[in-house]
Formats: structure tokens, sequence, C-alpha cells
């Protein structure tokens, strides 16, 4: 297990970051590919990206989605004594969630699942909770307990206990997620742990910020309270946001080799941790993926592994900068499926997701106090 760490400028020990390692273990498509049932699943449950954006996608109401993609998680734990659990920290929703050991679904046999029962702290709050993400959903109840996230205890925190999980999520690695957006998107107007250690005064700025990296399972972190300047290089581009709801921002638009090949009249776009590539609408995603020599093939963009260094780099023009990302980062490879971008279609007819594919490259910063969102060429 890796546990955070505290990171204190020389100049004042009062200027600390807490920092959560993130780990980058295998997604659930690679476990699939493995046992030779990617392809069933991928028609059993389409991969809709949208749903946790779109108030129309209620549980129970769609066919149950995957982000087959998403590989990031770090550690927390819940009650006393502490339970570790693992979690996608998710800048695409509100709520914190865990699997309990009042879930008889197949996904919550295979995950670590709190018990209130052994957590003295503990307090019930019993109003039932049910979300759906690009993943799937859950359904479940709220509870009261002292949640620990690199170090900081946050007291009281409500989050939800599952009773059902989708199918899917049984092939992702990390146990929970801990949303990170604003709490109006919070289901059962549960306070999300950001702003709680906010108004606890736990953080010394009300900032948090991800780095993604790129080449091994290890290095990634979430930072709270400030930046990590070892992660990024200057200037950081500083974006208003256009709703304080996700970290939404206004897209200009979307350009290879100096041509515009979506968003031409501008777009809205979501910076989300929580969704593992790059999202559009379906015209605009075509569009990209042909401008730079993809074809599609059973609901992927391929590309001949051979040409990723003569393919060209797309540029998304936000707030007058641009934000280049080359081939290499792009591009991923299976050895089972050859190399696809990370150019996905969604479901949505405006919406864009900047997802992890995007953040590998720009170390990203979601500042609550001045609901900006921070842009850095990342190391």
């Amino acid at each position: 297990m890796k546990w955070a760490f505290v990171l204190c400028a020389m100049v004042a020990l009062s200027e600390c970051l807490v920092q959560i390692p993130l780990e980058k273990g295998k997604t659930a498509r690679e476990l699939l590919e493995e046992k030779g049932l990617w392809e069933e699943y991928r028609l059993k449950y389409p991969y809709n990206p949208i749903a946790k954006y779109d108030a129309r996608f209620a549980v129970g109401e769609q066919p149950m989605t995957n982000d087959a993609d998403l590989a990031y998680y770090g550690v927390i734990s819940i009650g006393t004594p502490p339970q570790s659990f693992r979690v996608i920290f998710d800048t695409g929703s509100s709520n914190l969630w865990v699997p309990s050991v009042y879930c008889a679904s197949p996904a919550c046999y295979n995950h670590d699942r709190f018990n209130p029962g052994t957590s003295s702290t503990y307090k019930n709050n019993g109003s039932p909770l049910s979300i759906q993400y690009g993943t799937g959903s859950m359904t479940g109840f709220l509870g009261y307990d002292t949640v620990t996230v690199g170090g900081l205890a946050v007291k009281n925190q409500i989050f939800g206990l599952s009773q059902t999980e989708a199918t899917f999520m049984q092939y992702m690695e990390a146990d929970g997620i801990l949303g990170l957006a604003y709490p109006r998107l919070s289901a059962s107007g549960a306070t999300p742990v950001f702003d709680n250690m906010m108004t606890e005064g736990l953080v010394n700025q009300n900032i948090f910020s991800v780095y993604l990296s790129s080449d091994t399972a290890q290095g990634s972190v979430v930072t709270f309270g400030g930046m990590d300047p070892n992660h990024y290089v200057d200037p950081i581009a500083w974006i208003p946001l256009s709703n304080e709801l996700y970290w939404q921002i206004t897209l200009d638009s979307v350009t290879v080799n100096g041509q515009v090949v979506a968003c031409s009249d501008g777009c809205q776009a979501i910076v989300d941790t929580g969704t593992s590539l790059i999202i559009g609408p379906v015209g605009s995603i075509s569009s990209i993926n042909g401008a730079v020599g993809a074809q599609s093939q059973n609901g992927d963009a391929v590309v001949h592994c051979s040409q990723i260094a003569n393919m060209p780099a797309v540029t998304f023009h936000i707030h007058g900068q641009e934000f280049t990302i080359p081939a290499s980062a792009y591009v991923s490879q299976s050895q089972y499926y050859g190399c696809r971008t990370g150019f996905g279609s969604g479901g949505g007819d405006t919406l864009w997701i900047l997802g992890d594919v995007f953040i590998r490259q720009y170390y990203s910063i979601f500042n609550r106090a001045k609901n900006m969102v921070g842009l850095a060429k990342a190391k």
C-alpha cells in the first residue's frame, strides 16, 4: 500500500502540501482482454461517459456503461480503527462512496467492503443514494464517519455505502469513488470531501491539483492545498469556469496541422480525472480521428503502430492558449488489439470531456477560491 506524504516548503513549514500517490493499475479493458471477454463486454456494457453528466441517465432506466480504460486510484481510510479503500479521485462527480458489507453484487465481493459495525465513529444517516457513472451505477445509503485523506482527518464526513453495484465494476481495480466536483452536483445533497476540508481549515489554499504520470505505474499524485512545482513547467494558464458545477471551461477550437477539425464555433469541455479518454460529439471525434489517419474498427479508432511517429499532433485552443497532444500521447497500444487513439465519442451532442489522455500532458490545478482551472505542461 502506498501511503500519503506531506511536502513542505523550506521557507515556512506551514506551507505544506498533502499528497496522495496514485497507483496506475491494470484497466478493466486489459483484464477482460486477458480473459478473452472484452468483445462480449464491449457489446453488453457500451461506453457512455456522458452518463454522469446527464440527468436523463437515471439508475435503472439505461443500460450499464463502462469506462474500461480507467487506471489511476489512491488509498484513503474510513472509520475508527481505519478501514482502507482504493478510490478514483474523480473531478467529474461529487460523492464519496465505497462498497459495504451490505452489498451482495459480484462487484463487491472482489473489493474491500466497509463494515460500519467495527467503527466506533460511524453514525447512520439512512438516506438512499443512487449514482450513475460512465463506469456504471451504484445504489446504497448514506452514513457519517471520519475519512482520512493523505493524513487529513475529515470528521463526520458523509459518504455512501453501496448495496448494489453494476456488474462491470467488478473488473475495476478501485473499490470506490471520491468526487471532487462542486457540491451542487452531489447526489442526496451530501457535502463533498474537499468542501469539508476547506470548511475545517485543513488545507492552506482552497486548491487541489493532479499529476498523472505517462510512463510508469507509479509517480502520479493528487495534491491537496496547492500545486507541486516538481510536476509542471511554468507558465500556468488560468482558465475561468463557464459553469461552477463541474470543472467546466470553454474550448475555442480543435486543430490538426493548423486546420480546424472540430469545435469551430467554440464548445463546452469538462476537465475530468474520472474519464480516461478525450470525449466529444460523434461528428467532431470522427473528424479528429480522420485527420490523424485513424480507421474505425469494432468501436475503436485504430492506427498502424508503425506510423505513430509520423502522425500529427492535435491542438486544443482554450482561452487564447494552445494545448498540444502529440501522437505518442494520444495513441495507446494493446498486445491484443494493436494501437488505437484516445479520442472517443460518448453519446452527447455538445459536451466535451478532457480526460486522462489530456491530463497526462497538462498538470491540472483546480482552484475553488477563484473558480478557475490551471493548466501547465507536465514534467
